[in-house]
């Protein structure tokens, strides 16, 4: 009985655990406003970028994101690789657009 209980308590806590995740956003990404152009071709703060190869576009609850689903004008916060193409963009959540 205590090993079912053992069970019942764990499968319930399992979920819990994953939804309290914290995304980690490097403190050198830098903040924008982006829309989706085209294809590859994303403009931030009216400046076209293009999305460098394998680049990666999480929504306010850290799922993957394609380009043309990006809702325009969406606060982000994003990298840049050493070509200066797009590698990373997190849209933020209205918590972390509320900061500074």
């Amino acid at each position: 009985m205590r090993l079912l209980r053992a069970i019942l308590i764990w499968t319930c806590l399992v979920p819990a655990l994953a939804c309290a995740q914290t995304r980690s956003i490097p403190g050198d990404a830098k903040r924008g406003v982006i829309r989706h152009l085209q294809e590859t071709i994303v403009a931030i703060d009216g400046v076209e970028h293009r999305l460098a190869p394998g680049a990666q576009i999480r929504d306010e609850w850290n799922r993957f994101l394609v380009p043309v689903a990006l809702r325009a004008g969406a606060q982000v916060k994003y990298l840049l690789d050493a070509e200066g193409f797009v590698r990373r963009v997190w849209v933020l959540t209205p918590e972390e657009a509320a900061k500074p």
